[in-house]
C-alpha cells in the first residue's frame, strides 16, 4: 500500500476511498521550490495540480495599464483555484503565481487530474468544493477593489501581512500591489496613519504602534 501521508493534511483528501488515496499517491510527485520563483505566468498552460504541503504562493495579475493586484495567497494545506479552473477549461494562464517562501508541494499530473475527476464523486467534490470556496474569496477581492475604502482595506492588509508581531517589511509600492491601486495614494494613507498614530515608517518597514486602532479601522468596512 502506498504512503498517503501527506493526504492527511488536506480538508476533504482525507475522507477519501483509501484506492483514491493509493492512486493519487502512486501518479503524483513531491516537488520543492525555492522562494521568489514563477511557479506559472501569463500564457502558459499548467501540467499539474500543486497542493501545497509547506510554504506560500502569491497570485497576483497585471492590467492592461501595468498595475498589479494581489488576488490570493496559496498556503499549506490549499491547493491553487486558477490551476483548477485552467485545467477544467483546458485554457492558459490569466496570472502568475510567485513563491513568497520555499515551497514543498505535491504535483498531480493532468492525466491523473482528468482521471480522478471522471471516475471519483469524492475527489470530483473534494475539488469543486475548494474551487467553489475560493471564487468567493475572489467577488470579495473584487467588491473590495471596486467599492472598498482604500485606508480600511489597507489597515485589514498591514494587520493580515503582520499577524504575529508589530514590525512588517513592505515597501509603498508592494502595499499598492497588494490592494490593486497606486503607490501614491498608499503612500498619502500610510502618511495620515503616521500622523494619527498608529504606526511609524521607516525605509522598507513599517511599525504597527496602535494595533487596536489599526484594528478597530479594519472592522469597520
Amino acid at each position: 500500500m502506498a504512503d498517503t501521508g501527506w493526504i492527511e493534511q488536506f480538508r476533504g483528501l482525507s475522507t477519501l476511498p483509501q484506492p483514491v488515496k493509493d492512486q493519487l499517491v502512486a501518479e503524483s510527485a513531491v516537488m520543492t521550490v525555492p522562494a521568489g520563483v514563477a511557479v506559472f505566468g501569463p500564457g502558459s498552460v499548467p501540467d499539474n495540480l500543486l497542493f501545497l504541503l509547506r510554504g506560500r504562493v502569491r497570485v497576483q495579475q497585471t492590467s492592461e495599464s501595468g498595475r498589479d493586484i494581489v488576488l490570493y495567497r496559496v498556503e499549506a494545506g490549499e491547493s491553487c483555484v486558477l490551476t483548477t479552473a485552467c485545467l477544467l477549461a483546458h485554457e492558459p494562464y490569466s496570472a502568475e503565481g510567485i513563491t513568497e517562501t520555499e515551497v514543498k508541494a505535491v504535483a498531480i499530473p493532468r492525466g491523473a487530474f482528468d482521471r480522478l475527476m471522471a471516475s471519483s464523486r469524492e475527489f470530483r467534490e473534494f475539488v469543486l468544493t475548494a474551487y467553489a470556496r475560493r471564487i468567493t474569496d475572489l467577488f470579495r477581492v473584487i467588491d473590495d477593489v471596486a467599492f472598498g475604502r482604500i485606508d480600511v482595506r489597507l489597515a485589514a492588509r498591514l494587520i493580515s501581512l503582520a499577524p504575529d508581531e508589530n514590525n512588517l517589511v513592505a515597501t509603498h509600492q508592494q502595499l499598492a500591489t497588494e490592494l490593486g491601486t497606486a503607490r501614491e495614494v498608499i503612500s498619502r494613507v500610510l502618511h495620515d496613519f503616521q500622523k494619527r498614530g498608529f504606526i511609524a515608517q521607516s525605509r522598507g518597514k513599517i511599525t504597527l504602534l496602535d494595533r487596536g486602532k489599526i484594528t478597530h479601522l479594519a472592522a469597520s468596512a
